[in-house]
């Protein structure tokens, strides 16, 4: 159907078919892979597929085939190539069903390449927000990941719908590529590379808030966040200071006019 809407003509196999219980194109290696599964889908199996082939790096839960989908792909990805899929947010972090031993599987072998957190309301009907995937067989940096955080980018073109701009999307693009090149800077609450040794001391999360740190913070005066919590930090020890000098300049004036303190 969404091909259909878009007037793409593509060979889906000599019949419709449940790709995972029945894929008709087995021996398949693509060389890229652009995916926008279904999130959170349970009961997608009932036991049948345990033992299949595509699961190397452990078998999905049958309570949710998020873990089903990006093995699925990675099974049918040529060597060197790479995959792009939209996935449900709680892929990054989850640890029920083994889903995190999962994860930890494939960060292992070195296929994650880059994580986005998008923002919400990016698809029609749809105001949860997701998470792109880029996955490669070949990352230019070995052991590394890019996080990105583009939650607070787009703009609302209705109550229910938003959309990147140009220039937003070209900012993604052109960080992808200086990452890949290895002249990527670390822009705090933005993006930061991540070697497999940082994502593991993370337990395997790969939720990019976890790693481009907190964005330096402006208030109108223009003063950083740093900056000024450093000041304010250090005016109560000096009030404290002058209070104490107040306090003994007073009793010494208190003593002069014959009153002692008792």
């Amino acid at each position: 159907m969404n091909l259909a809407i878009r007037g793409i003509e593509a060979d889906l196999g000599a019949f419709n078919a449940d790709t995972f219980s029945n894929d008709l194109h087995p021996q398949l290696k693509a060389d890229y892979i652009l995916a926008n599964p279904p999130f959170n889908l349970s009961d997608w199996h009932d036991g049948s597929l345990n033992d299949d082939k595509r699961w190397e790096y452990g078998l999905p839960p049958s309570g949710n085939e998020n873990l089903a989908w990006l093995q699925h792909m990675i099974y049918h990805l040529a060597p060197n190539w790479k995959i792009g899929m939209v996935l449900a947010n709680g892929l990054l972090s989850s640890q029920s069903g083994g889903e995190g031993e999962i994860r930890r599987r494939i960060v292992e072998d070195d296929l994650v390449e880059v994580i986005i957190a998008m923002p919400s309301n990016l698809f029609f009907g749809v105001t949860i927000p997701a998470t792109l995937w880029f996955v490669s067989r070949n990352k230019k940096q070995k052991g590394k990941t890019l996080f990105v955080d583009a939650r607070k980018m787009g703009t609302l073109i209705d109550r229910m719908h938003r959309e990147l701009s140009d220039e937003e999307i070209n900012k993604l693009a052109v960080t992808f590529e200086t990452f890949a090149d290895g002249t990527l800077e670390d822009v705090k609450g933005f993006c930061a590379a991540v070697t497999a040794e940082g994502i593991a001391k993370q337990d395997f999360s790969l939720t990019p808030e976890r790693y481009v740190a907190i964005e330096e913070q402006e208030d109108d005066d223009g003063e950083p966040f740093d900056a000024r919590m450093t000041r304010l930090t250090g005016e109560p020890s000096e009030m404290f200071k002058r209070s104490h000098e107040l306090e003994i300049e007073i009793k010494e004036r208190l003593s002069a006019i014959g009153y002692e303190e008792k």
